[in-house]
């Protein structure tokens, strides 16, 4: 089992609200979207600064190895606590870890999908991570899969430098046979 990553430099864009918030809903941030609600911001558009740090699980031959659960150190990051390759009587749950700064992240929404061998999508999960930072993604459908988050805080007031939000994303792709 082999372990690749890469952690890309922050990047800006800038959306008009109803974009902004249709991709709050579809990538996992329903909280906040919900204090955008509260605060009346809606309507507002939004710059947010945005750094991806992705990971990917390999498996060479049959040897399985620990590495699955290697920590890289990015800023953010989803850490294996199973092996994804390791089937457990015939089914399989991948445990991980969300992490963003070093520390465990509670109450996280983590999304995990992918596509069928046969290159369909299989239906997306959501869960959140427990106090300790961790979730259960099952693993019922053969193919390659990601495990994802994102974690968005507003920007102060005062620290504003013309951006809006800031987040920290974390993926994490392997393939299920």
């Amino acid at each position: 089992t082999y372990v690749f990553g890469a952690s890309l430099r922050p990047r800006l864009i800038t959306l008009d609200g109803a974009k902004f918030n249709a991709y709050l809903a579809d990538d996992g941030l329903p909280d906040i979207l919900a204090a955008r609600t509260a605060a009346g911001e809606l309507a507002k558009g939004a710059t947010e600064r945005y750094a991806k740090h992705v990971k990917a699980l390999v498996q060479v031959g049959d040897a399985r190895t620990a590495s699955f659960g290697t920590v890289l150190g990015y800023p953010a990051e989803l850490v294996p606590l199973t092996n994804p390759y390791v089937a457990v009587r015939g089914a399989r749950t991948l445990r991980v870890r969300a992490i963003v700064d070093g520390a465990p992240i509670a109450n996280q929404v983590v999304l995990a999908g992918g596509r069928t061998v046969s290159g369909g999508r299989f239906k997306e999960q959501s869960v959140r991570t427990d106090a300790a930072g961790e979730a259960s993604i099952r693993l019922a459908t053969a193919g390659v899969w990601y495990v994802k988050f994102i974690r968005m805080a507003r920007v102060p007031a005062a620290a504003h430098d013309s951006v809006d939000y800031e987040s920290k994303w974390a993926t994490l792709t392997f393939a299920v046979r």
